[in-house]
Parts: C-alpha cells; sequence; structure tokens
C-alpha cells in the first residue's frame, strides 16, 4: 500500500528541501509509504510492534532497550507489522485510548524514547503533526522545546468514526480536550477545515487550508482514440467506503445504456487481507451480469505502473460512500489529462469545481453515475475538453510547488505569532 498522507507529506518534505529548508521528516508507527523518492529518516518512532507489545503485554513495557532497537527497526516493522497488528478501527479502540493517553499511560516509554530523540536533534523551529491521532505529543513537545507545534488534519475522522463505543466517544472527547495544546491546525482541504473545525471544536482563526499537491514529475497527457474501448477507472484502496461497489453496479446499468459498444472496468490499488472478500464480492455482482472478464483489477502499481494505468483510461471514478476529504486520487487522474466523474460530497466538490476536470453527480446513486459515464462515452471531445481543463488547473492549483508555498505562510505566522506572545 502507498498510503496518501505520506505521499502528500513526503512531497512537501521534499519540496521544502529542494528550497533550502532544513526538513526532518520522522516516520511514526510504520515507515512512511511512497511511490516516489522517500526522504523520510531511516529510523521510527512509536514503532508499531512495539506500541502494540507495551500495551498488551506488561512485560515489554520493562524490557532493555535492545530489545526495542529491534522492534522499531523499519525492516522489521515494514516485514511483520501488517501480519501482526490490524489497522481496522474496529479492533484497536484500547490501543488508540493508550496513545491519546500520552505521557501518563502505559506507553510512556515510547514517549521517553521520543524526547531522548528529539533532544540529540537541532533546535527546530516548528514542529508539524501529520494528524491528529497524534495530538497527544503536542503538550510535551512544546514543553520540551518550547517551540510552536501545528498540527495536519487529513482524514482521521474515518478512523474515529470506525471505533466502536466506548472507545470512539472517549477518543474524540480526549482528542477534543487536547487541542489547546495545538498552536494551529492545517486541514488539507476547505471541507476537512469546516468539518474538523465542528468535530474537534477548533478555536475560529486556529486553523488555515493547505491543499492538496502533487509533484508533477512523471506526468503526461496521452491521447485516447475518439472512438473505440471506453475504459473506466478505479484508482484507491479496495474498500468498501472507497466504493467499487457502487462503481461495478454503475458500469452494469452503463452497459445497458450503451449496448454491444466495446468497454471495460479497470482497478488498481491496495487490498488487505480483510477487504479480499469484499473484492471477490464485487467480481461476482460483474460475474452475474455477465461482465466478468470486462473486469481487471491490477493489484498495487509502483509510480511507472501509476502513469501507465492512468493514461490508459476515458475516465475515473471512485464513488465513496462517505465524505472524502482528500482525493488525491483525482489529482493524480486529472495530473493525466483523464476526466473524473464523482459523488458530489466531501473535498471532490471543490477538487472537481475549481479545476473543471470532470462532472459531480448525486451521492451513492449507481444511475447517475452510469448516465455521466454513457453522456462522456457519446461525447468524447467533452471528455477531452474536461481532461484539457483537470490537465491545466490541476497544475495551477495542486501542484506541490503551490502547496509547499502555503504551507511556508503558515509555517511562517506561526512561528511570528508565537515570538509576540
Amino acid at each position: 500500500m502507498y498510503c496518501g498522507s505520506c505521499a502528500r507529506d513526503n512531497a512537501l518534505a521534499r519540496e521544502l528541501l529542494d528550497r533550502g529548508h532544513d526538513v526532518t521528516l520522522i516516520p511514526v508507527y510504520t515507515p512512511t509509504r511512497t511511490d516516489e523518492p522517500n526522504v523520510s529518516r531511516q529510523r521510527v518512532l512509536f514503532g508499531g510492534i512495539s506500541v502494540y507489545l507495551q500495551h498488551y503485554v506488561t512485560l515489554f513495557r520493562k524490557m532493555p532497550r535492545f530489545i526495542d532497537r529491534f522492534w522499531d527497526a523499519p525492516g522489521v516493522i515494514g516485514a511483520f507489522a501488517g501480519r501482526m497488528v490490524s489497522n481496522d478501527p474496529k479492533m484497536l479502540g484500547e490501543l488508540t485510548l493508550s496513545m491519546l493517553e500520552g505521557e501518563s499511560g502505559v506507553l510512556r516509554r515510547e514517549y521517553e524514547k521520543l524526547l531522548e530523540w528529539i533532544r540529540a536533534e537541532p533546535l527546530p523551529d516548528i514542529i508539524n503533526l501529520p494528524n491528529s491521532l497524534l495530538i497527544s505529543l503536542a503538550q510535551m513537545l512544546r514543553r520540551e522545546v518550547n517551540r510552536p507545534v501545528v498540527c495536519t488534519l487529513q482524514g482521521e475522522e474515518l478512523f474515529i468514526e470506525g471505533l466502536v463505543e466506548p472507545y470512539r466517544t472517549k477518543a474524540l472527547e480526549r482528542i477534543r480536550s487536547l487541542v489547546s495544546h495545538v498552536d494551529h491546525f492545517i486541514p488539507v482541504s476547505h471541507y476537512c477545515d469546516e468539518f474538523m473545525s465542528s468535530y474537534l471544536r477548533i478555536p475560529r482563526g486556529k486553523a488555515s487550508v493547505v491543499p492538496l499537491g502533487i509533484n508533477m514529475e512523471g506526468y503526461d497527457r496521452k491521447p485516447r482514440p475518439a472512438a473505440g474501448e471506453f475504459r473506466i477507472g478505479y484508482f484507491a484502496r479496495i474498500a468498501p467506503e472507497k466504493g467499487l461497489h457502487v462503481l461495478a453496479d454503475a458500469y452494469i446499468r452503463f452497459r445497458r445504456l450503451i449496448g454491444d459498444s466495446k468497454a471495460r472496468l479497470e482497478a488498481a490499488g491496495y487490498v488487505s487481507p480483510a477487504h479480499v472478500s469484499y473484492l471477490d464480492g464485487v467480481k461476482q455482482i460483474l460475474k452475474r451480469a455477465g461482465l466478468e472478464n470486462e473486469f481487471t483489477y491490477h493489484g498495487v502499481v509502483d509510480r511507472d505502473g501509476k502513469l501507465a494505468f492512468l493514461n490508459s483510461l476515458d475516465l475515473l471514478s471512485v464513488p465513496a460512500t462517505y465524505d472524502e476529504p482528500k482525493g488525491m486520487f483525482l489529482l493524480e487522474a486529472m495530473a493525466c489529462g483523464v476526466p473524473v466523474v464523482q459523488p458530489r460530497r466531501g473535498a471532490f466538490v471543490e477538487v472537481v469545481e475549481k479545476t473543471g476536470g470532470g462532472l459531480l453527480v448525486a451521492p451513492d446513486d449507481p444511475d447517475a453515475l452510469a448516465g455521466a459515464f454513457r453522456d462522456l462515452y457519446k461525447d468524447r471531445s467533452t471528455a477531452q475538453a474536461l481532461g484539457s481543463k483537470g490537465f491545466q488547473n490541476v497544475r495551477t492549483h495542486y501542484n506541490v510547488k503551490v502547496s509547499a508555498e502555503r504551507l511556508l505562510q503558515v509555517y511562517e505566522s506561526v512561528v511570528s505569532a508565537t515570538t509576540r506572545s
């Protein structure tokens, strides 16, 4: 799996480094996963295996540090974490609360290791936490280094809402109680800003949007034929909330609208062991409609594979069943000149409206999706025009250089305000 949040943070860190800034990108829980050159440190704080073991087994809270060094090695975490520790929020309520308890909880050994590490580092001007699930670090870091701490908001509400009760309510209450220890919040979209400010009860004026940005290197537009086989693509995690089953249903309806004309449904993205049966179910939906031979699942693709996959499409659609706060896959498709068809929800609205690179339809409505697919199939010139708009405007509004410039403005504003106070 290539992590969307990892990709966003890594791209920004790389851009800031290229501009001559001194940036340390340090992974938490697991090594950074990105399909671009990785600029993160080759160590992991709060290693996922150590955190898991210390939470559930008292003995591991007193083990010699050399044992921790083994468990915290990026290679060990990469090899075993996916097998040993589920990332399903339904299974991680107690562990989430342990992290949010901070220094006073059972994971205080990990907080001590963090302090030892940061004391050996050059004093930073600002510290940026990657999401609000790590908000328990803010008070300790501000106290230790006497520097402002900001926190990115980039979709963690989906994890919080996935927790079972009473853990969901307790986690949310705990995060809200720690908001005051963060100097500023950085949501990745205007939708995310509005939702999370209410959800976490962030005071007005304490958040600034820094839109997503992607590195445009390697993205190019490959013209598709004006007629012939029509290829609809899906590029995201294979999971129910991302809506591949909705897309399959819409594809079946689309095929009925266009008769015997040639078309295909192509999908790529990570599927966890827990969701293999879900993917099988999607295949069964298509099989019952007699369309199983028109579907291909390409698995996880590297950067070159991603670019080739996107360039093979006539349109992309990821009909998520929740209010997605990011939509990185839309930017990647548009960067290749591929138009998108998305439900009118979450950050999809602002991305599509700002770029003009696609169509918006009613959420959770396979008929609406199918109708939009048919319209673009029959009018390839409109599809090409949408692709052209997206290709140009994603470079104007969602280039990592634009995102980095905005991030620097926020950093400088926060540092200045902290210095004045």
